[in-house]
């Protein structure tokens, strides 16, 4: 069964970061009253490559449902035909278009809402922004109901910490949203966190489970427990690529965390 096509007009694009060559582009969907999404959610672009052939690319959503737009974080690749269409201003000018279908997959927040760690690096930053809209809208009522929501976002260099200031003003209007970002190859000069996101994370889950009076690592789950009925006070969500998700799962594993709790998406 053929999925349905729609046309995605570009409004906005924006260089984030000369040195990645990451862009911020906003798409409206014109045919469309709205383009409902889940945060955390992703579309497939499709286009004609030089040779004729249809080529696809499934982006994450960069930002909460918004009537009939929707952002993408894109990296420009090396011979990436997707992302070098989309970074190429002679290709994609303002007012281009594109074909997308979606919204797709299951990276979403559980509900209700519970205490959340949110892991990712590089792009793996879009569905981050996209449920940090969500929880904290700026023109709505706020979603997060008080729980605790930290983000881990980590990269090489300073130059490559995508939607910086976005998160750090968050930070700012919202107490109960932690921003940590950390660097692998921090110069001399950077003041903030340095080394490997799983490592923060784990400081996060030994300094909750203190304040709690929690032990670690937890009980088990009871193995006749059914999935729909498990529960459980704080949830992970991690994107990015395989050997960050899969170090920072272990190290959540370690503390006896149930693999319901870890919710992943990963780009290779």
């Amino acid at each position: 069964m053929a999925r349905e096509l729609y046309t995605a007009r570009l409004d906005k694009k924006e260089c984030i970061s000369e040195t990645s060559q990451c862009y911020h582009f906003e798409f409206v969907i014109d045919q469309l009253e709205a383009f409902p999404f889940a945060a955390g959610q992703f579309i497939s672009a499709v286009a004609q490559d030089a040779n004729g052939k249809q080529q696809t690319r499934a982006y994450s959503l960069a930002s909460a449902g918004n009537g009939k737009r929707f952002d993408l974080c894109v990296n420009r690749v090396e011979g990436g035909f997707f992302s070098n269409h989309l970074a190429d201003l002679p290709d994609l000018p303002i007012g281009s278009t594109i074909q997308v279908h979606g919204p797709h997959g299951h990276f979403v927040l559980h509900t209700p809402v519970t205490d959340s760690i949110f892991v990712a690096t590089g792009t793996g930053v879009a569905p981050m922004r996209g449920f940090t809209q969500w929880l904290f809208p700026e023109d709505g009522p706020d979603r997060s109901e008080g729980k605790e929501i930290w983000l881990v976002y980590g990269t090489r260099h300073e130059t490559e910490i995508y939607y910086r200031e976005y998160f750090e003003a968050l930070a700012r209007r919202k107490p109960n949203f932690h921003y940590l970002a950390t660097l692998s190859r921090a110069p001399e000069s950077w003041g903030g966190l340095r080394g490997y996101v799983q490592d923060h994370v784990a400081r996060i889950v030994e300094e909750r489970a203190a304040r709690l009076g929690q032990t670690l690592p937890v009980a088990p789950v009871d193995p006749a427990a059914l999935a729909s009925e498990l529960k459980f006070d704080i949830y992970t969500y991690i994107c990015g690529l395989n050997n960050m998700v899969s170090a920072v799962r272990d190290r959540l594993a370690g503390f006896g965390w149930h693999r319901k709790q870890i919710i992943f998406e990963r780009y290779d």
